[in-house]
């Protein structure tokens, strides 16, 4: 909480990660580690409370690289071929790193289940002492990911870092209203979206502009996080709950991070927060039925 508002007030660092999604090579597994590891230490240094990254910033898998079918056709994912050992070393060392830094981080990748199931894609929560506290996992797959790769997740997962309580959505999620709408109703500050994007810069710029979209509907933070990739078009950054661009990364194809502080004291976002919201709320109650009247001219729908 801000001292001098007594409003909700916290830091929060934005990643752009290199897209690993080769994940039977091991060597890369560690070097997306480090990379993780090194934005996390900027964030601290930039005093973030919380450093969100993007899905997969550990490896977000090729379909064609774990096809049971070959490279060049998309068939049942072999999850035996991916270097399980050395991702969970990789998350549980930025786990560790998390508690020594001080800083809670939320981090994309894969997450094991007991064969024969397929993993979940997931968001991992990790508390300022190095404590996992909650996980997502995706829900709302493509084709792709659910016909071939993944097992869907069960429900939202909610945190609280100072007051200020956030929500998680993966992939291709920003498509689907329904989940944002569901964490305006638990009362999220802001959702943490994690993203690779789609197949091309277009489709990635369109994930963005649907995050401004859907902050503004529903009158809180989103943090869009996505690799590098076509960050040209779409880097990663923060919408305030006006469906503003509030602070993004370098539009540029290189692994960076962008802070900036979620303040319900500041002005621009007054409106939104403590008018537009609790109005919306009030007009979904029912509010409207008292008003209804019985008349002809109404009921008629033929009249001028």
């Amino acid at each position: 909480m801000s001292e001098t508002t007594g409003t909700k007030r916290v830091r929060l660092a934005v990643a752009q990660t290199t897209l690993n999604e080769d994940p039977c090579d091991a060597s890369a597994l560690r070097e997306s580690g480090r990379e993780v590891r090194r934005l996390m230490r900027e964030a601290r240094a930039a005093g973030a409370r919380v450093v969100h990254f993007p899905e997969g910033a550990l490896c977000a898998p090729n379909k064609y690289l774990l096809s049971s079918a070959g490279p060049t056709e998309v068939a049942a994912a072999d999850w035996e071929r991916m270097r399980w050992d050395v991702l969970r070393a990789e998350a549980t060392e930025t786990a560790r790193y998390a508690g020594e830094l001080g800083i809670w981080t939320v981090l994309g990748a894969p997450h094991r289940l007991t064969g024969p199931h397929r993993p979940h894609n997931s968001l991992y929560v990790i508390d300022d002492t190095g404590r996992l506290v909650t996980r997502y996992d995706e829900r709302l797959l493509s084709n792709t990911k659910v016909s071939h790769m993944y097992t869907p997740g069960t429900g939202p997962r909610t945190f609280e870092v100072d007051g200020v309580r956030f929500g998680c959505l993966l992939g291709m999620e920003v498509h689907f209203p329904e989940v944002f709408a569901e964490y305006e109703k638990l009362d999220a500050d802001c959702v943490l979206f994690s993203t690779t994007g789609g197949p091309a810069p277009a489709d990635s710029a369109m994930f963005a502009t649907e995050a401004l979209g859907l902050a503004a509907t529903n009158s809180y933070w989103v943090s869009f996080a996505l690799d590098a990739r076509h960050a040209e078009l779409a880097p990663s950054g923060m919408v305030s709950p006006a469906g503003e661009w509030q602070a993004r990364c370098e539009a540029s194809q290189t692994a960076g991070i962008v802070v900036t502080d979620l303040d319900e004291g500041a002005a621009s976002v007054e409106i939104a927060v403590f008018r537009a919201r609790p109005w919306r709320r009030t007009a979904r109650s029912g509010l409207y039925e008292q008003h209804l009247v019985e008349d002809a001219r109404s009921s008629d729908l033929t009249v001028i």
